[in-house]
């Protein structure tokens, strides 16, 4: 990890998991080398992008992200680095890293955006400490027991849950978009 990453936690999806007082997804990042997680509260459809992905499903048309991914691969870009950057008013900001004819360019972005396209261009997620210091963390021995990393070997999975979700939606469930 060269002096600029000194600052932050290399992460990796540690899954999606959903909040048990209104059903909204929750991507939980785990550091890699560190025992630290963090819960992001995220949108459905962002989690079912990410969730897509972790599962390996491959679906028959190009998802939103799936089509940055083939845009900046077109275009001769890179994504080098994901991270979340800041945590204001409990809302986490991303910024991805674009490498793009010798340049680097910085983007503002949604971590939830970030981490379904670094998911999908293997790119590492970090997030800074001061995010780390600033955001509530997920009790590691819960976790453990979750992936099934217990005492026990045996996890609880919400695979079956997100199914249930997924195949229940309903173009009102979007909001605002056309379906």
């Amino acid at each position: 990890m060269g002096p600029e990453q000194e600052d932050k936690v290399k992460m990796v999806v540690a899954g999606i998991t959903l909040d048990q007082s209104n059903n909204m997804p929750i991507i939980i990042l785990r550091g890699e080398e560190e025992e630290v997680a963090i819960p992001i509260w995220i949108g459905l459809i962002e989690a079912s992008a990410i969730a897509t992905e972790l599962e390996g499903i491959a679906l028959p048309r190009p998802m939103t992200h799936d089509l940055l991914k083939n845009v900046l691969e077109t275009m001769g870009g890179r994504v080098l680095r994901v991270e979340v950057s800041d945590l204001r008013e409990n809302t986490f900001y991303a910024v991805l890293y674009i490498e793009q004819g010798g340049a680097v360019h910085q983007i503002d972005a949604r971590p939830s955006d970030s981490i379904a396209l670094a998911l999908r261009t293997s790119a590492p997620i970090f997030v800074s400490r001061q995010v780390l210091d600033k955001s509530q963390h997920v009790d590691m021995e819960m976790l453990k027991q979750a992936l099934g990393e217990g005492p026990d070997g045996e996890g609880k999975s919400d695979k079956d849950r997100w199914t249930e979700i997924l195949e229940n939606l309903k173009p009102e469930d979007f909001g605002k978009y056309k379906m």
